[in-house]
């Protein structure tokens, strides 16, 4: 069973160790760099480890965009050894619950890298769709939750 759980002190070294494959290393921060940003953003970021039963299997995190005004899916990583085995669809479901429940967000955004196929495929087929706005050089999608 698939569940996000939060970081802390019993679990933030086998989170931090959680990393993609090299071939994706451009394309997403490390769980230690978005950890520093969570820390910095505390009061918007909403970090959460991805496990499968006892199994850490990747890391994903929310915020609120307070500039836009809008909730955002920050950071999402599957460690290499889980990929393709639906943990990102997984997390990405609970994530979303999270902030309709907590916050009754009814849209999310996320920004990819224009060369990140494989999370253009994902998250196309959960559901984003490209807005047409390119900002960092990163592609907006959104999530419409309703």
């Amino acid at each position: 069973m698939i569940n996000l759980k939060p970081i802390n002190k019993e679990n933030i070294g086998e989170i931090i160790a959680l990393k993609v494959g090299k071939q994706q290393e451009g394309f997403v921060s490390t769980v230690a760099e978005s950890l520093a940003q969570a820390a910095v953003y505390k009061d918007t970021a909403f970090p959460f480890a991805v496990y499968e039963n006892d199994t850490p299997v990747g890391f994903i995190m929310f915020g609120y965009y307070e500039k836009k005004q809008y909730y955002t899916l920050w950071k999402l990583l599957i460690d290499e050894k889980y990929q393709n085995k639906g943990y990102g669809r997984a997390a990405l479901k609970l994530g979303i619950e999270y902030l309709k429940d907590n916050f009754k967000a009814n849209r999310v955004y996320t920004g990819v890298v224009p060369d990140n196929e494989v999370a253009k495929h994902l998250y196309s087929s959960f559901g984003f769709v490209e807005t047409g706005v390119v900002e960092d050089g990163m592609i907006e999608m959104c999530y419409e939750t309703e």
